[in-house]
């Protein structure tokens, strides 16, 4: 069994955002609601000022403490370490969201509009067209799935995800700047454990246990 994870190049990494459009697309995010960021902050001193991105999605860690925490079982990490929500059975209750040291779920309190009075095409297409996950109704908790739905659909078709486009996620596909990655990290030779060997790939917060499924190359 696979454990999937994520690399994210900080050397090529330009800030373009298209990650966090390009996730709000495939997953029919409404307004308010982001599960892909990329942060921006300078070190150094003027002159020398450099400005850098830190690019950052739910971490699907291997010990997770939002699953702990959820106290109907809407937390689920599958066998292969992806981690998500069960809409069905959140109650909105928000602990996940404490126990969640990097911020990476969101609570969908009320139905929000781009343009105040307005709809626009996107928000105005029927919902029962839309896959089962692209439903996000008001009281719930979501965020990151590492685009389970293309996983699935990729190895079913046997398919590889991090190497064939459709079995992969939407944010890893289309960075113009190629600094996202995305495969087994329990195959030794696998290019996203490769990278994390060669290039010293480590996590975020690394002392807190959670072990996430996301790492950063410097």
């Amino acid at each position: 069994m696979p454990r999937w994870g994520m690399v994210f190049d900080l050397k090529k990494c330009c800030g373009c955002q298209t990650c966090f459009i390009s996730c709000k697309i495939e997953n029919f995010l409404p307004a308010g609601m982001y599960w892909n960021h990329v942060y921006d902050y300078e070190t150094g001193e003027y002159p020398h000022v450099k400005r850098n991105f830190l690019p950052t999605v739910c971490m699907h860690c291997d010990e997770p403490g939002c699953l702990e925490v959820c106290p109907t079982g809407a937390t689920i990490k599958r066998e292969d370490g992806i981690v998500y929500v069960d809409y069905d059975k959140c109650i909105g209750c928000r602990y996940c969201m404490m126990a969640c040291p990097y911020k990476a779920r969101y609570f969908n309190d009320k139905i929000k509009n781009y343009y105040p009075g307005n709809i626009t095409v996107y928000e105005a297409f029927p919902k029962e067209l839309r896959a089962e996950f692209q439903r996000h109704e008001p009281g719930i908790v979501s965020k990151c799935t590492f685009c389970m739905h293309r996983v699935d659909r990729g190895l079913s078709l046997n398919l590889i995800p991090g190497i064939d486009p459709e079995a992969t996620p939407a944010c890893v596909v289309n960075c113009p700047a190629q600094a996202r990655y995305f495969g087994d990290l329990d195959d030794p030779e696998s290019e996203v454990a490769q990278l994390i060997s060669k290039r010293s790939g480590y996590q975020l917060q690394k002392h807190l246990g959670a072990d996430p499924s996301v790492y950063y190359l410097k």
